[in-house]
């Protein structure tokens, strides 16, 4: 993974963490139940994003280099990136 992808994808890693924890805070307390779903869907936000750069990195790194390669290699690559969103969708 490249160096500023990996920064980038670190940083989002810290933030959702903070965003969990907040969340298990504020189950552990008793707090309001929407405010509960709110902290939450920010945690899946953040890490929606860390897979939007990890695939964008991907992507631009490991596909480029190898798309040049066979056939059986190209559809090999093809067919990672279809499991990635059939399994993101179940």
């Amino acid at each position: 993974m490249d160096k500023k992808v990996k920064k980038q994808v670190v940083v989002r890693l810290a933030r959702a963490e903070g965003h969990l924890r907040k969340v298990k805070e504020m189950v552990e307390e008793g707090a309001y139940c929407p405010d509960v779903i709110h902290q939450s869907r920010a945690v899946q936000a953040a890490l929606k994003k860390v897979d939007e750069l990890v695939l964008h990195g991907h992507l631009h790194s490991c596909v480029f280099e190898d798309i040049h390669g066979t056939k059986s290699n190209k559809e090999k690559l093809i067919g990672e990136i279809i499991d990635l969103f059939g399994k993101n969708g179940k």
